[in-house]
């Protein structure tokens, strides 16, 4: 708390540098380790340091709070998209990764944004697990770091082969593109190994994100994470078609594919009818580092919000920060009220025919 007071003074008092949406700024090359907040501890001189750097830091990525007003200025006439990460943005790091609930409040504020504009979630998660937690019809989601899409059925990419065949569902509403299909039977292989193998280690998880897996050790002793560090490679090394990624105290095995999370913003804006036009303005929240992925495709658009969950300098490419879901929720609650009391405001449904 300490350290978000700090930086707002920094901000109130001018010391902050304003943000040109156009032109999205580097991030700083500063550590990605991940600390707990030292509200509740007194003031050291580590913590003024701390503080400072992060101060500093929002130099470069202010709060999307703070600058709404002028975000919101420079939105005007634009067609705004929202794309959303779930874990650490939605709702907060848990222990117990199957515990990660989203507040009544932060399900009623994406609701209530939906209502205003195209909304999809795009989560590391397996696709019907995160849509359990949203419980939310008015969006789109996409799984396995966007791997499992359910989005609008529009004619996709052939001719350079960037996008694969899609299948209706029995409405004809929806339309399912999974990219990594071909590997499921290898990914179903490697999460039998992997339940086995780590299954002595105290604390370790093994989730199955249908075309990802995810070896949690947020409750693994430090003195362990080696040995489980090595078990994962061990399987890993069987399986030349696969990569290992690191998250927030979790490991991630996936396919070897040229794709990710800003290839599942690109695709989401195609099959939107969205994606060669140059008056589109996606709206990235995130807090992972997947996230980064779809925060460059914004740069090279050169046109967007991407902001980052963060509440210690990281080296990003995002352009805006908020704290933590706190601040995602206050954020989203006035981005649906601005486009409530926007006289440029028209009907979602000629955008994206979904109902709330």
């Amino acid at each position: 708390m300490f350290k978000r007071n700090f930086a707002k003074f920094n901000q109130a008092m001018g010391f902050q540098r304003s943000s040109n949406w156009q032109k999205v700024q580097h991030g700083n090359d500063l550590s990605t380790n991940e600390r707990a907040p030292n509200s509740c501890h007194p003031v050291t001189n580590e913590a003024v340091s701390d503080d400072a750097n992060y101060s500093s830091w929002m130099v470069d990525h202010p709060s999307a709070l703070t600058s709404f007003d002028q975000m919101m200025k420079d939105a005007k006439g634009k067609k705004i998209v929202v794309f959303l990460d779930y874990d650490g943005t939605l709702s907060p790091i848990v222990n117990d990764p199957d515990r990660a609930f989203m507040s009544p409040e932060m399900r009623a504020a994406v609701r209530e944004v939906a209502k205003c504009f195209p909304t999809a979630i795009i989560s590391g998660r397996s696709r019907d697990k995160v849509k359990g937690f949203v419980q939310l019809n008015n969006i789109y989601y996409a799984g396995s770091h966007g791997m499992d899409i359910m989005a609008p059925p529009r004619p996709v990419r052939s001719s350079d082969g960037k996008y694969h065949t899609v299948s209706l569902d029995r409405k004809g509403n929806e339309a399912v593109f999974q990219p990594a299909q071909k590997f499921l039977p290898a990914m179903q292989k490697i999460l039998k190994e992997l339940e086995v193998a780590v299954r002595k280690i105290p604390g370790a998880r093994v989730e199955n994100n249908r075309f990802c897996v995810s070896i949690h050790f947020r409750q693994v002793r430090q003195e362990d994470y080696g040995m489980l560090e090595e078990k994962v490679k061990s399987i890993l090394k069987h399986y030349p078609d696969f990569r290992l990624g690191w998250g927030k105290k979790v490991m991630e095995i996936r396919p070897s594919i040229e794709w990710d999370k800003g290839n599942a913003l690109e695709y989401f804006l195609d099959t939107l009818g969205l994606g060669n036009c140059t008056d589109v303005l996606p709206v990235y929240i995130g807090d992972d580092r997947t996230d980064e992925d779809a925060f460059k495709v914004i740069r090279k658009r050169g046109l967007g919000y991407p902001i980052v969950v963060a509440s210690s300098p990281k080296d990003t490419k995002a352009s805006y920060s908020l704290y933590d879901p706190s601040e995602v929720l206050t954020f989203l609650l006035r981005l649906a009220r601005w486009r409530k009391s926007s006289s440029s405001s028209r009907s979602l449904s000629q955008v994206w025919g979904v109902s709330s």
